[in-house]
């Protein structure tokens, strides 16, 4: 009858290690519908000397963990972050870059009609000049 102290050993272990890393106590219909004995394992290992801090032994056979826990290991998947919504922050940017190059292409278009306007009053002042005809004194 070892292997059943064993098997209850080993339950005994997986649920300290779940309160261990889940910080929750386990159910009390749970741990009362498991008997569980707590008996010193019979290996031909020394015994560890007893340690100060609560963390539960560690469990050596995988394949009875995975019985314990119905047969499939799953680790919890972890929440992902909050997200902000920075919808508004981008909207705003969007509105702020496009009335920048709103006004940079008005600015080029003033700019290009001034240089257009004074090259045609140069172009129209040469004309005139060429147009009079030269004195002639007689």
């Amino acid at each position: 009858m070892t292997w059943m102290r064993e098997r209850d050993l080993l339950i005994a272990q997986t649920m300290a290690f779940v309160q261990s890393v889940t910080g929750k106590k386990p159910d009390a219909e749970t741990m009362a519908a498991t008997p569980v004995m707590v008996a010193p394992p019979v290996t031909s290992r020394p015994a560890a000397p007893p340690s100060t801090t609560h963390a539960p032994a560690p469990i050596h056979d995988i394949a009875a963990l995975l019985a314990v826990s119905g047969g499939v290991a799953e680790r919890p998947k972890p929440t992902p972050p909050e997200r902000p919504d920075l919808r508004d922050e981008f909207q705003s940017e969007i509105k702020a870059r496009v009335a920048n190059f709103r006004a940079h292409q008005e600015r080029f278009n003033r700019e290009r009609e001034a240089y257009c306007s004074a090259t045609m009053a140069r172009v129209h002042a040469s004309i005139k000049e060429a147009e009079l005809p030269p004195r002639l004194d007689k």
